[in-house]
């Protein structure tokens, strides 16, 4: 049935007590925040909104990284019936700039100082916005109240009366009504608003709630930013289960904030897991030549008894002894790290390579692959535990159609599918058609009812002789070697595929050291004939199994790693490929001349 927010929000207040709906860290421990008292603040800052003269169809943006006074602020927000914009906190000033002005935002939550400066920076462009709200304690240069001068307004008028009033408003809210504009950052052009209505959403989190299982012994560690509606939706399913959400410091304390927390869920797109596979890998080899030999034969058990286990079969006595003792000997420091409780990751946002998914799968670590688009509010499709196959992302939720078009795309017609695009009716034609079926935009397959995801359909090269190759799972392998961060295939109308890469520097510079390579500057070992070979050879074990069109013939590698700020990869890390095609022009063309680049074939 159609529902809202707001009924998600009050009906866990009247189910759940706990003294831990969310936890913070602040004066060096984690801290709990309860039922009652997001009640209270979520209750006291919509009454203060109201003062300030915001109310039902304004939009609000929120410029700011995950805390609880983002969740305050959202729930305010919906409360009141207007539409929240999230902003990512990475973003430079210049590109928001575009979001304040397209979606008319009257105000503006930042979480402090940094982010206050980047609206103070770009205020005389955005006249609409009248109020800038921050979260911090002081008021810097263009701000206009704290949250707690906002929160004292509605204490102020907080009657009983009125607070009653106030929620028989939020209840009031229509499924159909605008829950939040969420401006999808693309690889081409200029982001577009995305319409999700209080029922889009609501949709994703019940039916979510019946494909996954959730007890009230969960925490779930937050740190995807609340930006990105992935981390955004699992944050309100969680909430709705009942789950204590505990937010990470930043993304670069996840692996300590775990360790404290203690999670049994992690919601994260792959680069999270591409990095603790490769930490794993390093401090394997970075031991003696026996922490080497038990770490191998460990990974060949754990996956002979992934293979049986996956084929439904029971491992037998003699394989499930040896798979018991690699986990007490390997795969039992990989789970302390993670806190030690972990029941299982959510994977979404990018493709996952299948031999990262495996490995964690092996070591009894279970990572749900799942599927969508901020479009779709995002979930398509997701694995559950029931219902697991790796290398796909999952069955399409109960509820949803998915279909394959002629051409490969994957289309989707639901309830989860936006409103539209806001100001924008062509855009929104060409996504959604007549029928009510959304172009996703990707390539895949339906095997046996599970979705497997091959490519963008826009990202697919088409060399100047005519093959057609899907880049991403070759990247995505390419990525799985220790010595490589990030790697960008180019080819499209071109006669052959070149590769972009940037070293995992930590991996490089040791191993140089141990060849008594003497440096100064990075940029000198990328000069150096030794150090060309070295990545040239690591980037072809990768690729020794493709097809000879599918090979790059060529490398160069780049020093610094592509970047938000650059506008080279979008919030979610999703490569522009058409940006760096334009930027590394010159470097680009140098592989197509007889002397440029390292040569793989």
């Amino acid at each position: 049935m159609p529902g809202t927010l707001t009924e998600l929000f009050f009906e866990a207040l009247d189910k759940f007590h706990r003294d831990d709906a969310y936890q913070v860290k602040r004066d060096g421990r984690y801290q709990p925040i309860s039922h009652a008292t997001v009640l209270e603040r979520v209750r006291r800052l919509a009454l203060g909104l109201q003062e300030l003269g915001l109310a039902r169809g304004d939009r609000v943006a929120i410029l700011s990284e995950n805390r609880p006074e983002w969740a305050f602020a959202d729930w305010a927000c919906l409360s009141l019936g207007m539409a929240d914009v999230p902003v990512y906190p990475t973003l430079p000033a210049a590109q928001i700039t575009h979001i304040l002005v397209n979606s008319g935002a009257a105000a503006i939550f930042v979480s402090g100082d940094g982010q206050a400066a980047k609206v103070a920076e770009i205020r005389a462009e955005t006249p609409g916005v009248q109020h800038v709200i921050t979260f911090g304690g002081t008021k810097p240069e263009g701000v206009n109240h704290t949250l707690a001068e906002v929160e004292a307004m509605g204490a102020a008028v907080d009657t009983a009366e009125r607070g009653a009033s106030w929620k028989a408003g939020a209840l009031a809210v229509q499924p159909g009504d605008l829950a939040t504009l969420i401006y999808t950052s693309g690889t081409t052009g200029l982001p577009k608003g995305v319409m999700l209505t209080h029922d889009n959403l609501h949709s994703n989190v019940r039916t979510a709630l019946t494909a996954l299982p959730f007890t009230l012994e969960d925490v779930a560690l937050s740190f995807l930013p609340l930006s990105h509606v992935f981390e955004r939706t699992c944050d309100y399913l969680f909430w709705t289960a009942g789950v204590s959400i505990a937010y990470a410091e930043s993304i670069d304390t996840v692996p300590f904030n775990m360790s404290e927390v203690g999670p049994t869920l992690c919601v994260s797109v792959p680069r999270l897991y591409e990095k603790m596979y490769a930490r794993v890998l390093e401090n394997a080899l970075s031991g003696g030549s026996a922490k080497k030999r038990i770490f191998f034969w460990a990974r060949a058990v754990a996956d002979a008894w992934a293979d049986e286990t996956l084929a439904g079969r029971v491992p037998n006595g003699w394989l499930a002894l040896k798979y018991a003792l690699a986990q007490k000997l390997v795969f039992s420091k990989l789970k302390e790290r993670t806190g030690g409780r972990l029941r299982y990751f959510v994977s979404g946002g990018a493709p996952l390579a299948p031999e990262i998914n495996k490995f964690f799968y092996a070591a009894g670590l279970v990572i749900l692959e799942g599927y969508g688009l901020t479009e779709t509010s995002p979930v398509i499709s997701c694995n559950t535990p029931e219902a697991f196959r790796i290398g796909t992302v999952g069955k399409p939720f109960s509820g949803y159609e998915v279909r394959i078009a002629p051409d490969g795309e994957i289309l989707t017609r639901g309830p989860h599918v936006m409103a539209g695009y806001y100001k924008n009716d062509q855009a929104t034609r060409e996504a959604i058609d007549p029928d009510g079926w959304f172009h996703t935009g990707d390539i895949g397959l339906l095997d046996d009812g599970y979705l497997r995801i091959t490519d963008r359909k826009k990202d697919i090269i088409v060399t100047a002789g005519g093959k057609n190759i899907a880049p991403q799972p070759i990247e995505n392998a390419i990525k799985t070697n220790k010595y490589v961060s990030q790697a960008v295939m180019i080819g499209d109308k071109r006669k052959y595929l070149v590769l972009l890469v940037v070293p995992n520097w930590d991996q490089l510079e040791r191993w140089a050291g141990r060849k008594n390579i003497i440096w100064t500057q990075r940029s000198q070992l990328l000069e150096m004939p030794t150090i060309r070979a070295k990545m040239e050879k690591e980037v072809g074990k990768q690729t020794a199994g493709l097809a000879k069109f599918e090979s790059p013939k060529k490398i160069a590698l780049l020093e610094h790693d592509f970047s938000i700020e650059r506008g080279e990869l979008t919030p979610t890390l999703k490569v522009k490929r058409r940006i760096i095609d334009r930027d590394y022009k010159a470097l680009i063309d140098s592989l197509y001349a007889d002397s440029g680049g390292a040569r793989l074939a």
